[in-house]
């Protein structure tokens, strides 16, 4: 049997559950290569994070992100703020404004998804909506040189935001400089600021018309639960405009 056989033959067990008669030489060493860890046939496999083997380690990590999910499910009050930041969203949309979005690290990547979900589609058919992630490389980098990382959004806000658009920034900590600066200059401009980050708001309280504060302080958590409460105002966003 040949490796990319055996492999799909294998794929999905847990590698110490294989038994080391079963499998050729040549695929224990292609698993050796294609994984950081080392395979112990019929023994626990490496430790993870804490001691933990690695299978234990893995369905830790989902059952903590299970029980998140089911929190952020019941958080009426963070369902109230979405409710309201999407009202907020289709008024401006429907009277020609616009959806900033932006973020740092992975945040960032969350604005252009977002972005890109009202831009695309996402649930249904219909028309583009103006959704723009403040993230292009050319203008962060521009701005970032000639100002300072910390007017890499404001700076941009004062260029595209207009009076009604909407502003949605992203951050675990709630405590990014160049995104508190962006709420600021969508503040004085007029526009709608929401924010999305930890239940504790972070320094974003004073700066944001809604305040989504995910119940969790684990960055990894957040993160998961920014990409679902996305997922919600973009999914309501669309069944409005398409109405």
């Amino acid at each position: 049997m040949g490796n990319s056989a055996e492999l799909r033959r294998f794929s999905g067990i847990v590698a110490d559950d294989i038994p080391r008669s079963h499998i050729s030489a040549a695929l224990a060493v292609e698993l050796t290569r294609t994984t950081p860890y080392t395979f112990a046939w019929r023994q626990p496999l490496a430790p993870a994070r804490g001691g933990r083997p690695l299978h234990r380690y893995i369905a830790d990590e989902f059952a903590a992100a299970a029980a998140f999910f089911n929190t952020v499910a019941q958080d009426q009050a963070l369902q109230a703020t979405l409710i309201a930041g999407v009202d907020a969203s289709v008024a401006s949309l429907r009277a020609g404004g616009k959806v900033l979005f932006c973020g740092n690290g992975g945040s960032a990547a969350d604005a252009m998804h977002l972005a890109g979900e009202l831009v695309g589609r996402l649930t249904m058919e219909r028309a583009g909506l103006p959704g723009i992630a403040l993230t292009d490389v050319s203008v962060v980098s521009a701005i970032g040189n000639d100002y300072g990382y910390e007017f890499v959004f404001d700076r941009q806000v004062q260029a595209l935001g207009r009076p009604g658009d909407v502003l949605v920034g992203l951050s675990t900590s709630g405590k990014s400089p160049n995104v508190i600066k962006a709420f600021q200059r969508a503040r004085a401009i007029g526009m709608v600021t929401i924010g999305m980050t930890r239940a504790s708001g972070g320094l974003f309280g004073d700066h944001c018309d809604h305040l989504l504060g995910l119940p969790s302080d684990n960055t990894q958590r957040l993160q998961e639960g920014m990409k679902l409460v996305g997922h919600t105002y973009c999914a309501l966003i669309e069944r409005a405009m398409a109405a």
